[in-house]
């Protein structure tokens, strides 16, 4: 039953403050449905770059990995060549084709750490991009809520 009093109440009290604030004039009214507008259009702009920044980052690591699977496998490919040759030498020429595998080997392996890091830094560098471009986007945004805002709050000043 106190509940029901206290909702009674508050429906009341709720009641007499709208009837106590200023009817919307058609003028207010049309200015809040076109910063409404507005405001929708920014968000769904700023939702659009944020998808495209996202699929521009996941496109770029796609292709980080790529590159660094394709030189990790030449690596791979390089180091089974030479030790291929080990296998093959003379007795007498082993330790000679051994020293030759291992500089052969530390240079792919080299070779395929420069190319990763060179694929992480363009990553990298898109992520930083991306999020350049939401941050931008969500200025955007908040801008066209302030100046609808502003709109509105003039349209009811007249």
């Amino acid at each position: 039953m106190n509940k029901l009093l206290a909702a009674l109440i508050a429906t009341l009290f709720a009641t007499a403050a709208i009837a106590q604030t200023s009817p919307v004039t058609p003028a207010v009214a049309s200015a809040q449905a076109s910063a409404q507008h507005d405001i929708n259009k920014a968000a769904n702009k700023e939702a659009k770059v944020d998808a495209k920044a996202d699929a521009n980052v996941a496109k770029a690591e796609m292709k980080a990995d790529e590159k660094k699977a394709d030189a990790q496998h030449k690596a791979n490919k390089t180091k089974a060549k030479a030790h291929d040759k080990v296998v093959d030498a003379d007795a007498e020429d082993k330790m000679k084709a051994q020293a030759k595998a291992d500089k052969a080997a530390a240079k792919a392996d080299a070779k395929a750490g420069k190319t990763s890091v060179k694929a992480d830094a363009k990553v990298a560098k898109e992520k930083v991009e991306a999020n350049a471009d939401k941050a931008i986007a969500a200025t955007k945004t908040e801008e066209a809520k302030a100046k609808a805002d502003a709109e509105v709050k003039a349209a009811a000043a007249k």
